[in-house]
């Protein structure tokens, strides 16, 4: 578990496979990264128990994080890439 700076950030097993499987694709992602796209995101959807915070990443994408809030921590479920001209209009 890590301490942001208001609720605590869990990383699912999943989300934790996630950044060797993406790395192996060349796509390198940090802890940090998905903490600061969970806490200060450029954009939030919402639905049901679940949000998506999206954050601008590099010139031609954003990443995009699915996690849920339970009691006073984060749960980052997974996390993934996605294409500006996708998700940014």
């Amino acid at each position: 578990m890590i301490q942001s700076t208001s609720m605590a950030v869990r990383f699912t097993r999943h989300a934790r496979e996630k950044f060797d499987i993406l790395a192996e694709h060349k796509f390198v992602v940090t802890e940090a990264q998905i903490i600061d796209t969970v806490n200060s995101p450029d954009i939030v959807e919402t639905d049901r128990d679940l949000s998506i915070a999206q954050k601008g990443f590099d010139e031609k994408h954003v990443l995009r994080v699915v996690f849920r809030v339970e009691n006073d921590d984060k749960v980052i479920i997974t996390f993934y890439p996605g294409r500006r001209r996708q998700y940014e209009n």
